[in-house]
C-alpha cells in the first residue's frame, strides 16, 4: 500500500484538518487546492498516491469533474477516491459514486468518521 494521500480542497483550513486525520493514520500527505492542480499532482507522483480525498465544490475543477477524470485513466483504476462535502443530498451522493467514487463522506465530520470509511475502503487496518 502506498503511504501518500492526496487532499483536494479549495480550503486550506480543510485540507489542513484533513491533512492531520491522514498523518496521524500514517499517511504522506500531498494536497491541491482544486481537480487541475490534482490531476497535475496525481500525473507527477503516480504510482505514489494510495488514496484520494476530494471536495465537490472548488474553482476550476471541480471534484465530480476529477473524479470523471481519474476514472478515465486506468493507470489510476486502483486508487480509492473519497468525496468530502458540503454536498448532502442523496442524489449528489449517488451521481459522485456513478462517477467512480469509492465513498463519501459529508462535512461535517469527525476523525472517526473518515478512519472508519478508510478501514471500509480497507486502506487502513
Amino acid at each position: 500500500m502506498s503511504t501518500k494521500a492526496l487532499v483536494v480542497d479549495d480550503s486550506r483550513a480543510m485540507r489542513s484538518i484533513l491533512g492531520r486525520i491522514l498523518i496521524g493514520i500514517g499517511f504522506e500527505v500531498l494536497q491541491a487546492g482544486d481537480g487541475q492542480e490534482a490531476l497535475e499532482v496525481l500525473d507527477r507522483e503516480f504510482p505514489g498516491v494510495g488514496l484520494v480525498l476530494s471536495d465537490w465544490n472548488m474553482p476550476r475543477m471541480d471534484g465530480l469533474t476529477f473524479v470523471k477524470a481519474v476514472r478515465a485513466q486506468s493507470r489510476y483504476a486502483e486508487i480509492p477516491v473519497v468525496m468530502v462535502t458540503t454536498e448532502t443530498h442523496i442524489e449528489q451522493m449517488v451521481t459522485a459514486l456513478e462517477a467512480g467514487a469509492n465513498e463519501y463522506i459529508m462535512k461535517p465530520f469527525t476523525a472517526v468518521m473518515i478512519e472508519d470509511k478508510l478501514r471500509m475502503l480497507q486502506v487502513v487496518q
